[in-house]
């Protein structure tokens, strides 16, 4: 079985996702207002509370994070968590997860991790955790590396459903990780829908998808798994408007879509940051309140 056919192996799942979004779409979907995080470690700057005073500046409601939280002790973990909910902010995402979904044999290990970075995620009130898919062995079939992806996500969705945890899984291109298993949100969409769980969608990186094009195409025949969005511009991985990608153009068809998780800032700003994440979501906001009267 090549991936074509993995892909229509589930064709059933397809036709059920687009019967549903036919249904909610006569009735009318209600409108919800999008959500805007930042990659932190993207704004390069002195601490993570001078990160949580920017976003918040900005009027951004979530920070991702990767590497911050593991040096906090119990007391710092307690200040910082109270400084986010006096400014509106909360963690919408951790990444940095030590575990790759896409490798045979390794489904002990795999959970493990999981249920520990699943543990660490509730104790931050963080709604959802990012797994990369590992390396691709060429020692093993494809196929078998596609199906040992299904299975332990499948695991894995058990473990995060325990702890009320959503996953997103990321395609990474190859230009910046040559041996990455799951380059594209296409094969990540075939993986999500054979699992076929509500809590295991895709996180659609606008800024890696690029390098293969078509990007609006996916989004529009993928929406009810995408989730999550992040944002940059390519090259260069600065904002929108600094590089090839109409974000305008995105934004729309986010509206149009009723797109409502969290939009992720996942750029170096070329300016000061606050002025720069603020007039991003402005223009995100502006673009998807366009799409959404299109629709």
């Amino acid at each position: 079985m090549n991936r074509r056919q993995f892909g229509q192996s589930i064709a059933a799942t397809v036709m059920g996702g687009a019967l549903a979004r036919s249904v909610a779409q006569v009735a009318g979907p209600a409108v919800s207002e999008p959500r805007f995080s930042c990659e932190i470690a993207m704004l390069k700057l002195p601490s993570f509370d001078r990160c949580i005073e920017v976003v918040a500046e900005a009027g951004y409601q979530g920070v991702e994070l990767t590497g911050y939280f593991q040096t906090w002790d119990a007391e710092e973990k307690r200040r910082l968590m109270a400084k986010m909910r006096s400014l509106g902010v909360m963690i919408d995402m951790l990444s940095g997860l030590q575990a790759s979904f896409a490798i045979p044999g390794q489904s002990e290990e795999f959970v493990t991790r999981v249920t520990e970075h699943c543990r660490i995620a509730k104790g931050l009130e963080c709604p959802q955790i990012n797994i990369k898919s590992g390396k691709r062995l060429t020692a093993v079939d494809p196929n078998a590396q596609l199906q040992a992806a299904v299975d332990n996500l499948k695991r894995a969705s058990d473990v995060a459903e325990a702890s009320g945890i959503n996953i997103v899984i990321e395609p990474i291109d190859l230009i910046e990780n040559p041996t990455i298993f799951l380059t594209s949100v296409h094969d990540g969409f075939d993986i999500v829908r054979a699992v076929n769980r509500p809590n295991v969608k895709v996180l659609y990186d606008f800024y890696h998808e690029q390098r293969g094009g078509n990007l609006i195409e996916k989004l529009e025949q993928n929406i009810d798994w995408v989730g999550l969005v992040h944002i940059a511009d390519v090259p260069g991985r600065h904002e929108p408007g600094t590089g090839e990608i109409d974000y305008t153009n995105i934004y729309r068809t986010l509206g149009k879509l009723h797109y409502s998780h969290f939009i992720g800032m996942e750029y170096a700003p070329t300016s000061d940051p606050v002025a720069s994440l603020r007039k991003t979501r402005l223009e995100a906001q502006q673009a998807m309140a366009k799409g959404r009267n299109i629709a």
